[in-house]
This record gives C-alpha cells, sequence and structure tokens, in this order.
C-alpha cells in the first residue's frame, strides 16, 4: 500500500495550533492537527484582553468553537499525544500514542509550554482559582487585592513589581534572589513585601485561594499567587531534529518572521517560540505558520508530481 503523506502535521491544539490549522486548510492542504485541547494554557484561563472578545471569556469555550470551526473545514483532530519524530530525506515520520505512524510534509509545532509547578498541596485545585502561572495574562483579575507571586529569579520579580501597579498588596516568596543589580534596586524600591529566605509549604484555601503557609510556618493572607518559576517545553524531542532554540536562555524554539526555524519544512507558534505568553501573539504566529506551512508543503507537492 502506498505510503499516505498529510501536507501539514500540527502539534498542538491550543490557540496557535488551531489557527495555524485554519490557515493551512484554507489553502488547501491536507491538514492534522495532535493534541489534547484540554491541556492548553488558555484552557483554564479567563480572557479578557483579546480583541473583539467583550468582558471576561472561559477559554475553554473559545477553544470549543476553534475546534468546531477547524472541523468545519476539514481539518483531521487526533486528541493524542505525539511520541516520538524523525526526519527521512524532506518527510517527518511521527509516531503517536495510538501506535499509528504518520508522515508529513511539513511540522509546526505550537505546543505550548508546560509550566514548571510548585508542586505542593492545594496548587493542582487552585488553577483557575487563584493559582496562575502568568502575570500579564492575568494581572489585571487581582486589582486592589492581595496577592503573592513565587520564584527567584527575574520573571518573579518583574511580575511582583507588575503587580504593584494593579494589586492593594504584593508579596515576593523566593528561596534565594538570582537577579540583576538593576532588577534589585528595582525590587528595592518598589512597595513589594520580600519573603526572602522562605518559601511555600502549602496553598490554602476553600473555593478559591485565601492563603499561603511558609515553610517556615507563618501564614500569608492573600486572594491569589502567581507561580513564576520559568517554563519548560518538549524541547528534547525538537532538538533531536536539529531544530535551534534562542541563544539566550535556550528556552524556545528560535524562528524567523515567518516562523520558520533552521529546518527546512518546521515551523513553531505560540509560547514554544517564545514570550509574550498571551493568546494574541499565539494566534498571529498560528496564522503566519499555518499559511507558510502549507505553502512549502504544497510547493514541495507539486515538484514531486512534476518530477514523477
Amino acid at each position: 500500500m502506498a505510503e499516505e503523506i498529510v501536507d501539514v502535521l500540527i502539534v498542538g491544539s491550543g490557540p496557535a495550533g488551531l489557527q495555524a490549522a485554519v490557515h493551512a486548510v484554507r489553502k488547501k492542504a491536507e491538514v492534522v492537527v495532535l493534541g489534547k485541547p484540554e491541556r492548553s494554557s488558555i484552557y483554564r484561563a479567563h480572557v479578557e484582553n483579546y480583541l473583539c472578545v467583550d468582558g471576561v471569556t472561559e477559554g475553554s469555550d473559545l477553544l470549543a468553537v476553534a475546534l468546531n470551526q477547524a472541523r468545519r473545514f476539514g481539518v483531521e483532530l487526533l486528541t493524542e499525544d505525539l511520541l516520538s519524530v524523525e526526519q527521512a530525506e524532506d518527510l517527518f515520520k511521527v509516531r503517536i500514542e495510538s501506535g499509528r505512524e504518520l508522515t508529513a510534509r511539513t511540522l509546526v509545532f505550537a505546543t505550548g509550554t508546560a509550566r514548571k509547578k510548585l508542586k505542593v498541596k492545594g496548587e493542582k485545585e487552585m488553577v483557575g482559582k487563584g493559582v496562575s502561572y502568568c502575570v500579564d495574562c492575568d494581572a489585571n483579575f487581582y486589582r486592589n487585592a492581595r496577592v503573592a507571586v513565587v520564584g527567584n529569579e527575574s520573571a518573579a520579580v518583574d511580575g511582583a513589581v507588575t503587580l504593584t501597579k494593579y494589586a492593594a498588596e504584593v508579596h515576593l516568596v523566593a528561596q534565594k534572589l538570582e537577579v540583576t543589580p538593576q532588577l534589585r534596586a528595582e525590587l528595592d524600591k518598589s512597595p513589594v513585601q520580600v519573603h526572602e529566605g522562605e518559601w511555600v509549604k502549602e496553598i490554602g484555601g476553600d473555593k478559591a485561594v485565601e492563603s499561603l503557609l511558609l515553610e517556615s510556618g507563618g501564614t500569608l493572607a492573600v486572594d491569589g499567587v502567581f507561580i513564576e518559576l520559568g517554563a519548560k517545553g518538549m524541547m528534547e524531542l525538537v532538538t533531536t531534529l536539529g531544530v535551534m532554540l534562542d541563544s539566550e536562555t535556550f528556552s524556545y524554539i528560535a524562528t524567523n518572521k515567518k516562523q520558520e526555524t533552521n529546518i527546512a519544512g518546521i515551523y513553531a507558534a505560540g509560547d514554544i517560540a517564545g514570550p509574550p505568553w498571551q493568546m494574541a501573539k499565539a494566534v498571529g504566529e498560528g496564522c503566519v505558520a499555518g499559511w507558510e506551512a502549507a505553502n512549502y508543503a504544497l510547493a514541495r507537492k507539486r515538484a514531486a508530481r512534476e518530477a514523477a
């Protein structure tokens, strides 16, 4: 039986991946999307800073609309994880959870990033109920509230200082701050209450976050906690293909304005392609990645037919 080749295979079913799928399939490319929508960072988010969204909208509702839209246009959606991928000449062979193997002319990585967790009691239960992993995304929900940021590096300090523009009271819990003198000076000038040499033992609350229990035994009364420990993605997998990461932090995939990586036929969009962690950026990059991946795949398909 002849090998079935898909034009565009997209890994990730969040805003970036689904927007890429819609633009690619509209160019008459064959498109498959891999991923579990409930794992998208937008799934449990409350969205109000996205253009044309009036008021606060549940991220899960937006994803449901996007999934239906993709299906209507003819995208094949597979709620499975990618297990392995390898390049075979100018094609990409992937294996997914069910054991099914797919071959693609192009790949779009749009998996987002897996946020590093504190792994303490109450964290998992309170996600979306006062536990957040993105100050830029959720700061506006904590106007005049009491909040805490947990982390040791620049992301935590920057997040805490940003929150002083919204919240009435901001705490920074850090084992040991490792930041530049300039950022430390900015922190010292701010009203942030720094608890250095401390760490969180438990996040307390009934239906929403109410407090942080510290390892020293102390308690902070807060309405929300931002966990800023950095992020990690499926970098081990993409780097086996030779895909380059950013040269400064090596924490996200490096792309150009066409969302191309250094490997022909591989694209990246959304959080996995770097900050800011915003749906607007993810959708915009998904649009470009899907468009460019489809163009590339269709051109290769035409060239193969002409050579046959």
